[in-house]
């Protein structure tokens, strides 16, 4: 029986007609449900999405009442709308099973789930992670935050399967679900214009560990350390940029770390730790993808092989928007980072350059102090010229101009509301060997749909000039 048979006859109200429900809306009209979708666009801004989804059966409530009187056996969520808000509160009360995309997925995935989440480096870490497990011959499913949604493709999973799913805070915000392997990268400030406060975001990114057979966390992160007090967990593993201490072993406590050159494994209960990838064979530039490589071994390990990790390190060249070369002209190499969307991304993109680099920063408030961005920028030395864009410019300069190293740091502000605008003076602010890097320490939806529009338009830019 096909898992979405149970919803026939049903009235499913769903909120938001974007990634994560779209293509669930198709599965459940096809199975006999009433679908009802809410969103605050009209269905001729919503397009040739609004078209399809007519044509696939569901009925619309648009416009600015689009949250009144909800309704619906089921109402399904997209991930950024908070669980509590009034009209979903009413909605329970009513009677309503609240639930989401995400929620419905773990709570029914037929197959072990690895979720990862984090404040930086999870989609870089998730698609490793998918990519290590395929070169070992497991059959892997990648999604949720990252790519394509998970539930439509329930009835595809078998109990051999694994799941590597991409997790937001927003979607973990009312998830109580078992992984087989639960990894948390790391824990900055983020998304503290959706969140109440800093509390409340680590909480939810902490539900990851409610239930979990293997947790998976970074020893360099003291959030991460203070977490681990309370991971409902069999085993863990900590992931580092460098050796562990000897006293974070026991029979329960293994990890997977930098050191000398290459990244080792240390499993539980074992006194000596196996030399596993040569890091200067990982494609990817950075300290931080060591990183990532590290995690996702420690994720995997036991399922993956040696050969599979080293395949993958020398010839994965990274996911899109995240560190990607776009073109070179007249000796200047232009790069796509645009999923850094916070300080901490962009320090961590910003360190994998040696050459002189001219970085574009800016974007949506996401409420984020721009102080550590700052130190980053003024300590690197390298940094030439900064072009900053966007809702956040006039933060992000009083940030820099403010820090007490600027005027020896010698780089050049140039203000740029207009993001095509400021790429091209990004560009025209490059000389042969510089890099410029699009790394914008905020959010897009100030003049993008999502970062991969922006990451979009930015290559669209570059390929003109």
């Amino acid at each position: 029986m096909s898992f979405f048979e149970r919803f026939k006859n049903k009235y499913v109200t769903l909120l938001g007609a974007g990634v994560s429900n779209k293509p669930l809306i198709k599965m459940l009209s096809d199975a006999g449900a009433r679908v009802n979708v809410r969103d605050k666009k009209s269905i001729e801004d919503l397009g040739e999405t609004g078209k399809a989804l007519m044509e696939a059966g569901a009925d619309f409530t648009v416009g600015d009442g689009y949250l009144d009187d909800i309704s619906g056996e089921y109402v399904f969520r997209s991930p950024g709308f908070r669980p509590d808000i009034e009209p979903l509160a009413k909605a329970v009360a009513g009677g309503s099973v609240l639930t989401s995309e995400m929620k419905m997925f773990l709570e029914n995935a037929p197959c072990p789930v690895i979720g990862i989440t984090g404040s930086d480096g999870k989609s870089t870490t998730t698609t490793l992670t998918s990519k290590i497990l395929e070169a070992s011959g497991e059959n892997c499913f990648l999604g949720g935050n990252i790519g394509e949604p998970l539930l439509h493709r329930i009835d595809n999973m078998k109990e051999t399967d694994v799941v590597a799913a991409e997790l937001s805070s927003f979607q973990l915000m009312d998830i109580d679900a078992h992984f087989d392997c639960a990894v948390i990268k790391n824990v900055t400030p983020n998304h503290l214009n959706w969140h109440v406060d800093m509390d409340e975001y680590i909480e939810a990114k902490a539900r990851i560990l409610n239930h979990c057979r293997r947790a998976v966390l970074n020893y360099d992160d003291e959030v991460c350390r203070a977490l681990s007090e309370n991971a409902r967990c069999e085993e863990l593993y900590w992931f580092s940029r460098k050796m562990l201490p000897e006293e974070v072993f026991s029979d329960k406590v293994g990890g997977a770390y930098a050191h000398e050159g290459y990244i080792w494994v240390r499993e539980p209960g074992k006194a000596e730790a196996v030399k596993v990838l040569e890091t200067s064979k990982i494609l990817l530039p950075g300290e931080h993808n060591m990183e990532n490589y590290a995690t996702a071994i420690a994720a995997t390990w036991g399922r993956a092989s040696v050969s599979a990790i080293c395949d993958v390190a020398e010839n994965f060249g990274g996911v899109k928007h995240r560190m990607e070369f776009v073109r070179e002209k007249d000796g200047v190499r232009f790069y796509n980072s645009s999923i850094d969307s916070s300080p901490t991304r962009t320090a961590a993109a910003i360190s994998s350059f040696k050459t002189p680099i001219i970085v574009i920063l800016g974007g949506c408030d996401k409420n984020i102090p721009f102080e550590p961005l700052a130190d980053a920028l003024c300590a690197h030395g390298s940094v030439k010229a900064a072009v900053l864009t966007g809702e956040t410019m006039e933060k992000i300069e009083s940030a820099i101009r403010g820090h007490k190293d600027f005027e020896k740091s010698n780089i050049k502000l140039i203000c740029e509301k207009d993001f095509r605008a400021a790429t091209i003076a990004a560009a025209n602010a490059a000389e042969s060997g510089d890099a410029v890097l699009l790394t914008p320490a905020c959010a897009s939806f100030d003049a993008f749909e999502n970062f991969e529009r922006r990451g979009e338009c930015f290559r669209d830019i570059v390929k003109e000039l």
